[in-house]
């Protein structure tokens, strides 16, 4: 039988050598039970709460594919402390036939599921409710309740018995003269855009190190973020402002905002940067930008609750000067969003989206799959190929070769034990090289067959599918869903500017584009994927393509 072990610790609670312990535990049961050992999972730091782990997400996709037939844990607690995630845990290892197994509760059952999974879910709706009185208790002390505003800095104490005392804070001189200044530029008429360009380029480091951006100093009014926003520079401390939640299917924190009846406040008249004149000023200026025409206009539409079209290109192309992501610019263009709103990089060029995805579109309409570069990619791709089997083959010839001499051992050790042979530790060789047999037999099932050569009408194939996806840009029924399909092809777009216009990387999945519905496919290895580059001058025209 095969096992494998699944070890987890929570950054908050354990250390990192909770993942040893675990696991030799875990190893020992294997040992006495016999079983093989087909490896470990762990997960580091990361709360039982949510289900998106590396480790744990990698033990599913093994389970699937018949990686081995138990799983060995400390506990059911390590594997979810989520009712919904370890009853899914369980669905999907008995449909995959393998057996769950722990040190604290033995072979998991239905019974364990509903129980355990019960007791965890109160333990921690009983955490949080625990940590939540405990950091109440400090703000209303005047301490702080968690993170870190820009202009302070931690301070560690202790108690009488030498224990730490957390939620100690002392104002940061140097930034506390930035935080002054950003307040005296923004009520003497400056934007907040106009701020963070002017900071970003005296090079004057923003939170956390990071560049300054007019979000970063307006933030959010409902929700008091942003530095102008923030209430601790004024000498209040606000806590409880907005609560967190997670999301049921993807696992993620969603933040919820607090009725400010709920809202905590205390003075703390030692941490306070801004006078209150210039205070006053500055949410007077913020509270009239808020209460102008255009924006009530624009807020009585509730605009963020509309669900905004997306468009073939968000999110996926980005600047080759700075590597920051291009945004809308104005209703009909792109430009790149840290030269406009932190003034850090130095391509203020802006292109029509309209004109930048046609040029993609016809790159891979025309261009991508052009019989001389899949030629040429054919080859490679078979050169490759043909050079990975050939190591494959290489390897498993070597495993075969092994398994023959530990058949041959095996049988002159069945032979002589016939023929009456007996010594002590007999039985442990023969123990030790079955293991050994199994374990060789089982990497030769294992060995991934040879990749199959690319239908020889890969160009034609893939030119006819992008004309499809691109006919179907133009019906409005299924535009969203071509747009779909077409945005999961290309990875990223990369536009730089050059003396003679702007250079387009295009980089995307060729296998995927292979793959769609409605073709007799190409037979190429999931793991095999395609770049091209175009590059384009004025207007866009393609002047050169390569793969």
């Amino acid at each position: 039988m095969r096992a494998a072990i699944y070890a987890r610790y929570s950054s908050d609670l354990q250390s990192a050598a909770s993942i040893e312990d675990q696991v030799r535990s875990c190893e020992a049961r294997i040992a006495t039970e016999g079983w093989q050992l087909a490896g470990s999972y762990p997960d580091h730091g990361i709360s039982g709460a949510t289900s998106l782990r590396p480790g744990y997400q990698q033990l599913l996709q093994d389970a699937r594919a018949g990686a081995f037939d138990i799983v060995v844990a400390e506990g059911l607690d390590r594997l979810s402390r989520d009712q919904e995630d370890v009853a899914a845990l369980y669905k999907h290892l008995t449909f995959a036939g393998v057996r769950l197994i722990t040190l604290s509760e033995g072979e998991i059952s239905e019974l364990h599921v509903g129980l355990k999974g019960t007791m965890n879910a109160l333990y921690l709706k009983d955490l949080a409710q625990k940590t939540r009185r405990g950091l109440e208790g400090r703000v209303r002390q005047g301490r702080s309740g968690g993170g870190l505003s820009y202009g302070y800095d931690v301070v560690k104490e202790t108690d009488d018995n030498g224990d730490p005392v957390a939620g100690g804070r002392r104002i940061n001189e140097v930034e506390a003269a930035v935080v002054c200044r950003i307040f005296r530029m923004f009520a003497g008429g400056q934007s907040p855009r106009s701020i963070a360009t002017t900071l970003n380029a005296e090079q004057v480091p923003g939170p956390r190190g990071r560049a300054w951006s007019d979000t970063t100093i307006r933030g959010h009014a409902t929700r008091r973020t942003g530095l102008l926003h923030n209430d601790l520079y004024a000498g209040q401390l606000v806590w409880n402002k907005q609560r967190y939640i997670k999301h049921p299917s993807t696992g993620k924190r969603l933040a919820r905002l607090n009725p400010p009846e709920q809202w905590i406040s205390e003075d703390v008249p030692h941490l306070r940067i801004v006078d209150d004149d210039l205070w006053q000023a500055v949410q007077d200026r913020l509270a009239g930008i808020r209460n102008s025409a255009g924006v009530t206009k624009a807020r009585a539409t509730r605009f963020w609750e509309q669900r905004r079209p997306q468009h073939l290109l968000t999110g996926l192309v980005t600047c080759g000067v700075c590597g920051g992501a291009y945004a809308s610019i104005g209703r009909d263009y792109l430009g790149c969003s840290r030269a406009r709103r932190q003034g850090n990089c130095g391509n203020r060029q802006s292109l029509r989206r309209a004109a930048l995805e046609s040029l993609i579109l016809d790159s891979l309409k025309a261009q991508l799959m052009q019989p001389q570069h899949v030629k040429e990619f054919i080859a490679e791709f078979h050169a490759e190929v043909n050079r990975l089997n050939a190591g494959r083959e290489q390897s498993q010839q070597h495993t075969r070769q092994q398994l023959q001499t530990v058949e041959k051992k095996l049988e002159g050790l069945i032979t002589a034990v016939a023929d009456g042979f007996r010594s002590p530790g007999l039985q442990q060789t023969l123990d030790d090289l079955e293991q050994q047999k199994a374990k060789l037999v089982a990497q030769l099932k294992a060995a991934p067959t040879p990749a199959p050569r690319l239908h020889p009408n890969l160009s034609e194939l893939y030119r006819q599918k992008v004309e499809r996806l691109h006919e179907a840009l133009g019906d409005p029924a299924i535009r969203q869903e071509a747009v779909e399909i077409l945005r999961g092809l290309i990875e990223t777009i990369t536009i730089t500017p050059r003396d003679k216009g702007l250079e387009i990387e295009l980089v995307g999945d060729i296998v995927g584009m292979l793959a769609l519905p409605g073709g007799s496919g190409s037979g190429v290895p999931a793991a095999f994927a395609g770049s091209a580059k175009v590059v384009a001058g004025a207007g866009f025209e393609p002047a050169t393509f390569r793969l």
